[in-house]
């Protein structure tokens, strides 16, 4: 991966510049000065928690050859502290980041075609059935995402649903080394807003639905719809060729129109009308089934997932595979192959005869869905739901994700999920309010192992009992730190010393 430093800047914006022709070899790039060997170029820029020009002299001591900063009074510093490291200004150190990765790595990313997934609910569960269909179609492929980021058969640790685009070109460099043709990832808001995959021409983008969710940080849904609409208008490239969109959504509605009247060609999917749509819907657990009309023809189609919601997910998939150019029998395959996915209505098995369910449902419209599902599936049965809301989150949703789950279950057990830096008890006496307007019976445990507990020992035979918020998750974070929690792992021991 050597080259020059000017070759490493190449097409990157710069303000001010020193020793830019100097014959120094890079061979990497890192924006955590912890990360910096000797080689490599630091790229300092101003992030939402801290500011990496406060690192600038750790990474020259760790041994970076140059440095790009986002900052005027930092490149001033550089010349007098540092003159003999060659150093430029950018006015974008996200933009320039990027495009620094993508040089020193051989532009990965245009060695794939990217299908990018955003929506408030389904994204991670979309990816992983169009991965499957595009496995089973024999293309090698890279998938990043909430739970997971993975390279063929190898996986990694996700630390976030979107990396950083230096960490995003470097597992896309993996992938084209393994022979990888595809790449298949969520596309958050947050890094749709921070340009964290600037420069990454996506090839089909694919739009889930827009309920209420971070709004602590976008503040509004406009705001939020605006940061999803960014993966439809191409970060630093043009629109993707395709765009896949859920029109049963009323966002999704407003986002068709403008691809349509855009560069992008537009594949609307509903449940019931769209260009992909499903009749003969039969719900089962762990079985749907359905009849996919596409504009291919009709398909009889089987997954594994539960319930309509994963009827959404695979018209999403479905569509896009299409938009990839599968056959609606590869696309039938790669339904068929996907057993679960860790986390998404994840059943515990258990002797008792009731159903205990891990979901990583934590927004008021997915626990709707979640326990609307759940009502279905019980029949008689009772409905018992453990939620919690996310601590230095959205402050507005927890009374009504508090509503929903009240309105759909039985019995509801208010718990931590995970609480931050903020009070348990606090968050609980949010998410109450919404509890409270409804019918069911609420009970209170801030410790969340013993809630699951709890929740288990009210179930007779019939009830479904579910684990909402954390999903895949195998930590909680608290104000004291990060500890070890998976609410699978935690159900499986509840159950094992009732048995």
């Amino acid at each position: 991966m050597g080259m020059l430093w000017s070759e490493a800047l190449a097409g990157v914006a710069v303000v001010a510049d020193a020793l830019l022709r100097a014959p120094v070899e890079v061979d990497g790039v890192e924006y955590d000065s912890r990360r910096v060997r000797a080689g490599a170029v630091f790229v300092a820029m101003r992030g939402g928690s801290t500011d990496g020009n406060k690192y600038i002299d750790a990474a020259i001591a760790a041994g970076a050859a140059g440095v790009v900063t986002d900052s005027r009074a930092a490149f001033a510093a550089m010349r007098e502290r540092h003159p003999r490291i060659p150093v430029v200004q950018v006015e974008h150190g996200r933009r320039a980041l990027a495009q620094v990765s993508a040089n020193v790595m051989g532009h990965p990313e245009k060695k794939l075609k990217v299908c990018a997934v955003t929506g408030t609910n389904g994204k991670t569960t979309t990816t992983y059935l169009l991965d499957a269909m595009l496995r089973a179609a024999g293309r090698g492929t890279v998938l990043v995402g909430t739970i997971e980021y993975r390279v063929g058969e190898r996986v990694m640790a996700s630390p976030h649903t979107t990396p950083e685009s230096r960490d995003l070109l470097d597992v896309f460099r993996q992938g084209v080394v393994a022979g990888a043709s595809e790449a298949v990832m969520e596309m958050s808001s947050h890094a749709l807003e921070q340009e964290r995959a600037w420069g990454v021409a996506v090839d089909t983008a694919i739009f889930t639905n827009l309920t209420q969710d971070h709004l602590d940080y976008h503040k509004t849904m406009d705001g939020y719809f605006a940061a999803k609409k960014k993966l439809f208008t191409g970060a630093g490239t043009a629109p993707p060729r395709v765009a896949v969109v859920n029109t049963d959504d009323a966002y999704g509605k407003k986002l068709a129109e403008y691809a349509k009247g855009g560069r992008s060609k537009a594949i609307t999917y509903g449940m019931e009308a769209g260009d992909f749509h499903a009749e003969h819907v039969e719900l089962r657990a762990g079985r749907t089934t359905l009849l996919l009309r596409t504009p291919m023809g009709k398909r009889r189609v089987m997954t594994h997932l539960t319930g309509r919601v994963n009827v959404y997910n695979l018209l999403a998939a479905a569509a896009a595979a299409h938009a990839r150019g599968l056959t609606l029998e590869q696309i039938e395959a790669g339904a068929a192959a996907l057993t679960h996915v860790p986390g998404r209505f994840q059943v515990v098995p258990n002797e008792r005869g009731i159903t205990v369910v891990v979901d990583y449902a934590h927004t008021p419209d997915a626990i709707a869905n979640l326990t609307a599902l759940a009502r279905e599936l019980a029949g008689q049965g009772r409905v018992i739901t453990v939620f919690g809301c996310g601590g230095d989150r959205d402050k507005t949703k927890r009374p009504l994700m508090g509503r929903a789950a009240g309105a759909g279950s039985d019995v509801v057990v208010v718990t931590s999920d995970n609480p931050r830096s903020e009070e348990p008890e606090v968050i609980i006496a949010e998410a109450l309010v919404g509890v409270r307007e409804t019918s069911a019976e609420c009970l209170v445990e801030a410790d969340r192992a013993k809630a699951i507990a709890m929740a288990i020992a009210q179930a007779k035979a019939g009830d479904i009992v579910l684990l909402a918020g954390k999903g895949h998750e195998t930590t909680q974070i608290l104000r004291e730190g990060t500890v070890p929690f998976d609410d699978a792992a935690v159900a499986a021991d509840v159950l094992r010393g009732m048995a």
